[in-house]
């Protein structure tokens, strides 16, 4: 699928006034959230436009770790399940996310990755609409949603379908009576195109089907409201937008109208009703808490924490009105001072229909991107040609933002792309 709005050619900068320097000082001057940069650790004179796929370290996340190792793992030892809140830790977190995604902290749990969390709620919802034997995605899904819907349908058997839209015309009309199950990624990972989650969570419902929405590159980016939308599940991951350090704990998300009539089908013991009774058979816990399985991992959920308050204190009007204005002057300074060379934007030109995310095709994409981060602008690559660039509100700035044009454009001046050592790709792109 491709949500191409064409080349960025100059033409159009030269009918407007030229942006400068001088106009992103002004901007950031203005700016409500200016100071929240200095609670990330970012190494000096780098421009960071990654946080799409890891965000930075905050500066405050060192010390809750040492705390948690030294005084709570190392001299607490295992009283510290209750002494400190290890036990309830991953339903704290659980209830802080929930407020960032409009949820009711009842509807929301932390644990597991992404990945797992999906399989866990597609069969739950399966398993609710067990007259239906189709399963529907879009083809251009984050690949391990693909993998994922493909595994979970081998274990439900034969009569199960994976059906696959290649565009959103394709995703009405594949939402027929025998859908049991839709499963879509708000934003997208390779174009940074934006779904109306009401609108498709209405299709699904209209045709009798559940809907499964993937929140990894919306969660603390642009606007989500579950309960609006009148969502089924959700699932979304740590440790993007929300800072919460690589590998970060995911969440997951169940509409309380479907807590009671769920079965998960990973049956852990911190999904138990009564975990520290140590009794057999299995008996669910109440809720949505029944989704989640074993031992929560303490460290990393401290680190998430962090990362979430950090996104807390912060006024989500100002975040999503900053989120959009970023994405715009990169958009306009790209036409302004590389227009002469071959990037077509891959995202959507209407601020209202993307995420927090750029995205810019180029024949010689990877090779751009390993030049740009020796230049200290960081983005990545995702194949097959895409040059990505996330625009996390909380430390990137205005000018920043004009700095990483300015290189790009001394990247492509002076042919800096162009060297072999470039064009050899790494197992991580």
């Amino acid at each position: 699928m491709s949500s191409s709005t064409g080349g960025i050619g100059a033409t159009e900068a030269h009918t407007r006034k030229r942006r400068t320097f001088k106009d992103c000082q002004l901007l950031d001057a203005a700016d409500r959230l200016a100071h929240f940069r200095g609670k990330f650790s970012l190494p000096e004179n780098t421009v960071y436009l990654d946080g799409n796929s890891l965000g930075p370290l905050p500066v405050a996340t060192p010390a809750r770790i040492a705390e948690v190792v030294e005084q709570e793992w190392g001299k607490d030892l295992i009283s510290s399940w209750n002494k400190h809140g290890w036990f309830i830790m991953a339903n704290k977190v659980a209830s802080k996310i929930a407020r960032i995604v409009g949820a009711r902290a009842h509807e929301m749990v932390v644990g597991d990755s992404t990945s797992v969390n999906l399989f866990k709620v597609v069969s739950a919802a399966a398993r609710l609409r067990p007259d239906r034997h189709v399963i529907v995605s879009e083809r251009a899904n984050f690949p391990t949603d693909l993998y994922m819907l493909e595994g979970l349908i081998r274990q439900l058997g034969s009569k199960y379908v994976l059906r696959l839209a290649d565009n959103d015309g394709e995703i009405n009309s594949s939402i027929t009576a025998d859908v049991a199950v839709v499963v879509l990624t708000h934003v997208s990972f390779r174009t940074g195109r934006m779904l109306d989650m009401a609108k498709y969570t209405q299709l699904a419902h209209e045709a009798g089907a559940l809907i499964v929405w993937d929140l990894a590159h919306s969660a603390g980016a642009v606007h989500v409201d579950l309960a609006a939308a009148g969502a089924d599940f959700a699932v979304g991951c740590g440790y993007k937008f929300l800072n919460g350090g690589p590998g970060a704990p995911a969440f997951l998300y169940v509409a309380e109208r479907l807590q009671e009539l769920c079965e998960q089908p990973l049956c852990g013991w911190f999904g138990h009703a009564r975990p520290f009774a140590f009794e057999s058979p299995y008996a669910p816990a109440e809720g949505a808490q029944r989704f989640q399985c074993g031992t929560p991992p303490i460290l990393s959920l401290a680190a998430l924490e962090v990362g979430v308050d950090l996104m807390l204190e912060a006024s989500q009007e100002h975040l999503l009105a900053k989120s959009a204005a970023l994405c715009e002057l990169f958009i306009t300074l790209v036409k302004q001072e590389c227009g002469r060379w071959d990037f077509r934007l891959v995202s959507p030109r209407n601020a209202c229909e993307r995420g927090s995310q750029i995205c810019l095709a180029h024949p010689e994409s990877y090779a751009i991107v390993q030049a740009l981060i020796l230049e200290n602008v960081v983005g990545d690559f995702r194949a097959p040609d895409i040059l990505r660039f996330g625009f996390a509100p909380l430390y990137n700035s205005y000018t920043t933002v004009w700095t990483a044009v300015q290189k790009l454009q001394l990247v492509m001046r002076e042919g800096l792309w162009d060297k072999p050592e470039y064009k050899q790709r790494s197992a991580v792109t």
